[in-house]
């Protein structure tokens, strides 16, 4: 069968199915913020410590999470992409359910861990996106799918968490005579989620192709399974109609035809069958996965994981806090100043909505326009120019008296400091997986990547969050935000020593585009071919009698040679 000649496209069918599975992990891990602090009140802990125990149990995740994430990637190298994210998607449910029935703190914070610890999926995924997508032209729209759909996880996450905890109080008409959710008051928002797990593992399981090369042709029983499936709902559409009629009248033809052919050569064809082993790309040691370019890529992305979480983790409680007059006595420009918003749960909800929102703006209509017209790494160098800017001026809006100008220029900060992580993480993932070597490493690679960014990520958080505390205390609110700032300019150094490379070797061929899997539908049945073999077919031709094989041959169309 010939190749199409066709301009690249991207696989949007398995782009969608990594994309139910990519917004799990987004509810799960922000769903619990809006009831986190209550839910750690009524397991006895003090009113004044509960702020600390949140971000404990917070940042557990992360720091359990980079601890395995090398080794759900090696997993991944060795046993395949797929099964390794579902058994990922499954650990995270089960964690999920726990997580809803925690009855003390040692049990919130162990299962949160061990929700961590069982889901390495985040560099999986974009190792598959990768493998997927190898045309250079396709990965900034490819790249920015999986960040899209993280922005509207968190968005929903929360909404989700804060709308179905304590059932019974909302509903009481409803749930207000449930033993269970009296009991576990948090358990609700749990169980509904799990629905979405479900989904996620059954559109893997059935319809998730594998992408590791050497995987890549070995018999999946859930693709199979998802044929049949999907044979069944296609069995009565207008297409599977004409095929069938086009195969009736072939067959009718074959049986009106003669045995002997009168135009048949007098001569037969010995046919060879050559079975040769395809030889197994060798596994990479560890060593090649850190080259002089993976290594400045990985401390780029470090830095930007870790500026960019602990900015979003702070905000809420710099909005949250009080307001002050700001009198001389208070206040010394350019640095001896205090106050906050004094914003509610509520309205700062709305703003992290709104962010969202705007996020997947720039992500889906903006970012590829931007990596097209100036180039990933250019993209990139500009990002990590604006984050030390953005940070080290957000403190100073609480000095703006008219209420209005201040929301304003707050709303206008965020905007720029929301473009420049939108634009930013998908350009340093391009250029981390375009400097990786071989295809072979990459799992590994995308591993140590999940590993260092959720370092960053349980530190970042935790570092600004006791620095905001000395701030407060000393009159010096702007203290997180200039050390952040300074954390950014840091992080630019080894952002201008990127070079863009050519993309990991080994790529020998794409995903399947959907289009190429609908034409090819039913015209090869490969389920005899070994996987580990390549089949070629001599013919020899030799001046004989013609056979019945050969006849049978020129007399019928149903039925061709299939070559592996």
């Amino acid at each position: 069968m010939t190749p199409k000649n066709h301009a690249p496209k991207l696989p949007a069918q398995q782009l969608a199915i990594l994309a139910v599975a990519r917004f799990a992990e987004p509810l799960s891990y922000t769903s619990v913020f809006p009831y986190l602090p209550e839910m750690i009140s009524s397991f006895g802990v003090e009113r004044k410590e509960v702020a600390k125990w949140a971000g404990i149990t917070s940042s557990v995740f992360s720091l359990a999470q980079s601890l395995t994430a090398v080794f759900w990637g090696r997993a991944s190298d060795r046993f395949g992409r797929k099964p390794v994210i579902m058994t990922g998607l499954l650990c995270t449910m089960l964690c999920f359910l726990v997580w809803g029935v925690s009855t003390s703190l040692p049990m919130a914070i162990t299962v949160r861990a061990l929700m961590g610890a069982g889901n390495g999926n985040v560099g999986i995924i974009r190792t598959m996106v990768a493998e997927m997508v190898t045309e250079k032209e396709l990965q900034p729209k490819a790249f920015s799918v999986m960040p899209l759909v993280w922005s509207v996880g968190s968005v929903f996450g929360p909404a989700f968490g804060g709308l179905f905890a304590k059932p019974a109080e909302q509903w009481p008409g409803v749930f207000g005579n449930s033993t269970f959710f009296k009991k576990y008051p948090f358990a609700f928002p749990n169980l509904i989620g799990s629905i979405f797990f479900m989904i996620s593992l059954s559109t893997a399981m059935l319809f998730l192709k594998e992408t590791l090369q050497s995987k890549r042709h070995s018999r999946d029983w859930g693709l199979v399974l998802g044929e049949r499936i999907k044979d069944a709902f296609r069995e009565h559409s207008p297409k599977r109609r004409a095929q069938r009629l086009r195969r009736y009248s072939l067959q009718d033809d074959e049986i009106a035809a003669p045995l002997l052919s009168g135009t048949a050569p007098s001569k037969t064809a010995r046919a060879t069958v050559i079975e040769t082993k395809a030889e197994k790309p060798k596994p990479l040691p560890i060593s090649a996965v850190f080259s002089r370019q993976t290594t400045i890529n990985l401390i780029a992305y470090t830095f930007l994981a870790l500026h960019a979480v602990a900015y979003d983790q702070v905000l809420p409680v710099f909005l949250n806090y009080p307001p002050q007059a700001h009198t001389p006595e208070n206040t010394t420009f350019p640095f001896i100043f205090s106050g906050g918003f004094g914003l509610n749960h509520a309205h700062i909800g709305a703003i992290f909505a709104a962010e969202g929102v705007l996020s997947g703006f720039v992500q889906f209509l903006i970012f590829p326009v931007l990596c097209k017209r100036f180039g990933v790494l250019r993209c990139f160098k500009t990002c990590v120019i604006v984050f030390p800017l953005v940070y080290a001026v957000t403190p100073f809006v609480v000095l703006i008296e008219p209420t209005l100008l201040r929301y304003v220029a707050l709303g206008l900060i965020l905007m720029i400091k929301t473009f420049a992580v939108i634009v930013g993480f998908p350009c340093t993932t391009i250029l981390l997986t375009n400097s990786a070597a071989s295809l072979s490493i990459l799992g590994t690679l995308n591993g140590f990547a999940t590993t260092f960014s959720a370092l960053g990520r349980a530190t970042g958080p935790a570092l600004t969050g006791s620095v905001f505390t000395w701030g407060v205390k000393h009159g010096v609110i702007g203290v997180p935000w200039w050390l952040l700032a300074c954390i950014a300019t840091l992080g630019a150094v080894p952002a201008y020593m990127v070079v863009e490379g050519d993309g990991p070797s080994g790529a020998v061929t794409p995903v399947d585009s959907d289009d190429e899997d609908e034409d090819e539908e039913g015209d090869i049945d490969d389920d005899n071919v070994d996987d580990d073999e390549d089949t070629l077919i001599v013919v020899e031709p030799r001046p004989q009698e013609a056979s019945f094989a050969e006849c049978s041959r020129n007399t019928s169309t149903s039925y061709g040679t299939v070559t592996n």
